[in-house]
């Protein structure tokens, strides 16, 4: 491949996900624990913030999408929490149902929620692996169940 046509991958810029009310999802989202970094409503856009990245989840407004489950199988994004278990616990305190119960992965656990619009999150943590979470043992001593 010539050097014009070659491309490097530097990384994400950001995610975005389609909702049908900018105000709906930035709710949603909050009572998920993100954090709104930026709300400009003549745009259509949300920004998320995903920890202390730059990049973000941007949701953007699609004006004909109405509330859907997620289809199957459908695209995931996954972000990282020290403990994915207590993260379900809080999502379900704040209103949050999980899709599935926890469950367990190679590296730890996981817990999936979908928005009203279909878009599926999960939270995911590296209890078995803590030296791959970007927090060296983060949740190392966490109490398994």
């Amino acid at each position: 491949m010539s050097d014009d046509l070659s491309y490097e991958l530097l990384g994400f810029d950001n995610v975005l996900l389609p909702v049908g009310d900018l105000g709906e999802a930035a709710d949603f989202y909050r009572r998920a624990g993100f954090t709104v970094a930026l709300r400009f409503d003549e745009a259509g856009i949300v920004l998320l913030k995903a920890g202390d990245e730059t990049p973000g989840i941007l949701l953007r407004r699609e004006e004909a999408l109405g509330h859907r489950p997620p289809p199957w199988p459908s695209p995931r994004v996954w972000l990282e929490v020290p403990d994915a278990r207590a993260a379900a616990r809080r999502l379900a305190g704040a209103g949050v149902e999980p899709l599935d119960p926890p469950f367990s992965t190679a590296t730890g656990w996981t817990v999936e929620i979908a928005d009203p619009w279909g878009n599926v999150l999960g939270f995911t943590d590296y209890l078995k692996r803590p030296a791959l979470a970007r927090r060296q043992g983060a949740g190392a001593a966490a109490p398994s169940g």
